[in-house]
């Protein structure tokens, strides 16, 4: 372990007594312990303004979230041994939850591995790294990947623009065998995912299980509208639950034309619409059609907080758009993953937007990530996603 020593200021260690894991710039006692010239990603130990122990982490001057706690214990050695431990803990908690190794396997600081993103894909493993305390701990952390779980392969996907704020490079690095595509198994639907090429990971598994709760909303002769629909999974899980139709709306030609590969894996078929979701959803109602399923589970709209207001008309804007797609006593699901925006103020988003479309809406299910996204009970940033099951009815409001 390192002999680096990081002294906070006092009562700045309150928050990480308490059980949080983040120490700011502004927490640290710069005059006994200047930080300007450590390397950044440094292990090190920290101490209270009493030089009292409080545990071991990982430091970034560079950034202002520059402190990760990784352990309360003081004198941790972080060796793969160390990382395959907290490795294991997670795998044990994901294999008591599913039957098939399909789901994040680690979520950062919730799985005490703060920077650290790893998908499973059965033998293929999908590792982000997102702190230069977890870059520096690469080789340690490869080894003990390897150790654990004997992969064939695994995708260092490191290509995501939030690395910017630890002034880490963008790349894609590889480990052993790594094919183009897996085919997962999603409650009977298959579906196949780019390893290289989708969106972060390749796939949102938070989602799984809010797609399960979809099934009792799908009747023999429903039409599902899947918007945002990346690679088809709300659609195609819609048509696993008996749907008659289901179509996607995306911006992207290689995400739909994906959707409909996947289609054909299921033995199923599917209608793509190219093009920006607000417009797209807008010709649809012009067009006079309807659906009984709408979903819109749009990527992160509000990234910073000064982008709360634009992103929250934006999320308006969508939903009221949705709301004109519903058949009478259509269900709307409404979700996001904006870490900006809270749950009560997605709930206030549809209140207002439904009342604009003249319908009494009723929320019939509230939605979050799933269980292998676990939330730490200290960082409420790890509750990142929120949404809602609501049911419309068509009403016109003096």
């Amino acid at each position: 372990m390192s002999n680096l020593i990081i002294r906070l200021k006092t009562q700045e260690d309150r928050r990480l007594r308490a059980g949080h894991l983040w120490i700011y710039s502004n927490e640290i006692d710069t005059a006994r312990t200047p930080i300007k010239s450590i390397t950044a990603g440094s292990l090190c130990r920290f101490e209270d303004g009493r030089g009292k122990p409080i545990g071991a982490g990982y430091i970034n001057p560079q950034a202002l979230l520059c402190g990760r706690l990784l352990t309360g214990q003081y004198d941790a050695v972080f060796d793969a041994e160390w990382l395959s431990r907290r490795l294991q803990a997670a795998a044990s908690l994901r294999d008591k939850l599913y039957s098939q190794p399909f789901y994040r396997l680690v979520f950062g600081e919730a799985d005490g591995l703060p920077g650290l993103v790893v998908d499973r894909y059965g033998d293929v493993l999908v590792v982000q790294i997102g702190t230069a305390g977890m870059e520096h701990l690469k080789p340690r952390l490869i080894e003990a990947l390897q150790s654990t779980f004997s992969p064939r392969g695994i995708v260092l996907r490191n290509d995501s623009a939030s690395r910017e704020a630890e002034n880490l490079p963008l790349y894609v690095e590889e480990v052993g065998d790594v094919p183009e595509t897996v085919v997962i198994d999603e409650s009977g639907v298959k579906f196949e995912i780019a390893m290289r090429g989708g969106q972060k990971t390749g796939w949102f598994f938070d989602q799984r299980d809010n797609r399960d709760r979809m099934a009792r909303y799908i009747k023999p002769d429903s039409a599902v509208l899947d918007v945002f629909s990346y690679v088809g999974g709300w659609a195609l899980r819609g048509l696993g639950h008996g749907a008659a139709s289901a179509t996607c709306v995306d911006s992207s030609t290689p995400a739909l034309a994906a959707a409909e590969r996947n289609a054909a894996l299921n033995g199923k078929k599917i209608e793509t619409i190219k093009g920006d979701a607000l417009e797209v959803m807008k010709q649809l109602a012009v067009d006079g059609r309807r659906y009984d399923v709408v979903v819109v589970d749009p990527p992160a709209l509000i990234k910073r907080k000064r982008d709360h207001e634009e992103g929250l008309g934006l999320y308006g804007r969508l939903n009221r758009a949705a709301l004109n797609l519903l058949t009478p006593g259509g269900v709307l699901v409404s979700c996001s993953c904006s870490h900006h925006l809270a749950a009560d103020e997605l709930q206030r988003v549809l209140l207002r937007e439904s009342r604009a479309a003249a319908k009494r809406l009723q929320i019939l299910e509230t939605l979050e990530q799933g269980p292998d996204h676990p939330v730490h009970p200290a960082i409420p940033e790890t509750r990142y996603l929120k949404g809602y099951v609501a049911s419309s009815i068509n009403e016109q409001f003096s």
